[in-house]
């Protein structure tokens, strides 16, 4: 049994030595400006996060992330717990956090409490002519050009020293549910994609991944859900055309089915871009997977080489 169970991931936090340069690359990622009094830089996205991307100044670091929880209850239960006060969480939204520390170090907030964001919807067309359907007539099809239209942060990867610890430690809290264990070898596990345990609600695939890596704890990247198809490859067009760094893409990942197109921020932090991505029951259990079905693509631009995990 764990202590809550969490509903999905919620924000992320860096920080850089120049906000306005994170700013610009985020505004060209497709995500929006939130005005604070907290100080820093918030960025959301077009869904009811009140942020989901917060840039604090100084040397380039990942430093943490959210984890949203589904009621104040929660959050106090866990307090209680840990041992780890109830704050008030200064940022857009508001609300309430506990901050952990886990096995490798990494600033995990458990958020609850925090005000929704009224939605944007997204002006790009997603009325699709396809599979003998067409819902689409006396009216063609033109895609706006710009940024990707990000509604939400979906999960986030993390190179871990011990795989076992750090899953065990995720799972006491938090409940995730395993949805595909790696393994290269029978019974010698090294990662997982875990999602949340919602219950008899859908959840992606995987809200958080764990890679037990020789080269020690790691932030890998972040990843945001855009709009749609059109959408994703238009905000592709848009930061080929900023000059920004792209690390890999465009293809359909194996594991968790969507389809991905991976960036880089100013200061080198991998962040990604993907929709159609499975959704998945916590009664649907999970599964043991390969490394080339982790790395592996159904179509598209094969995936480079990770670090070597640790053995």
């Amino acid at each position: 049994m764990s202590i809550v169970t969490a509903d999905d991931v919620a924000f992320v936090r860096f920080t850089a030595p120049e906000l306005e340069t994170m700013r610009h690359f985020l505004l060209d990622f497709g995500m929006l400006d939130v005005p604070s009094a907290a100080g820093g830089l918030f960025m959301r996205g077009y869904g009811q996060s009140p942020f989901v991307h917060a840039t604090a100044e100084g040397p380039p670091s990942f430093a943490g992330f959210g984890i949203r929880l589904n009621c104040l209850d929660d959050l106090h239960r866990l307090s209680q717990a840990e041992g780890a006060p109830v704050e008030a969480l200064d940022a857009p939204g508001g609300g309430y956090r506990v901050k952990l520390t886990d096995p490798d170090g990494f600033t995990v907030e458990a958020v609850a409490g925090q005000a929704a964001a009224a939605p944007i919807a997204p002006s790009r067309h997603v009325v699709w002519n396809q599979g003998g359907q067409y819902p689409r007539t006396s009216e063609v099809r033109r895609v706006e050009q710009g940024p990707s239209h990000v509604l939400r942060l979906g999960h986030v990867v993390l190179g871990v020293s011990n795989f076992r610890q750090s899953e065990a430690w995720y799972k006491h809290r938090f409940g995730f549910v395993t949805s595909d264990e790696i393994q290269p070898a029978p019974n010698v596990a090294i990662g997982a994609f875990m999602r949340c345990d919602r219950g008899d609600l859908p959840c992606d695939h995987h809200t958080l991944f764990l890679l037990q890596m020789q080269g020690g704890p790691s932030f890998m990247h972040s990843a945001f859900e855009v709009a749609d198809f059109d959408d994703l490859m238009a905000g592709h067009e848009h930061l080929k055309a900023k000059s920004r760094i792209a690390a890999w893409g465009v293809g359909r990942h194996y594991l968790g089915s969507q389809i991905f197109d991976y960036w880089r921020d100013p200061w080198g932090h991998e962040i990604e871009h993907w929709t159609d991505g499975d959704k998945l029951y916590a009664r649907d259990g999970g599964g043991i997977a390969s490394v080339e079905q982790l790395m592996g693509v159904q179509w598209g631009m094969k995936m480079p080489p990770p670090p070597e995990p640790a053995p």
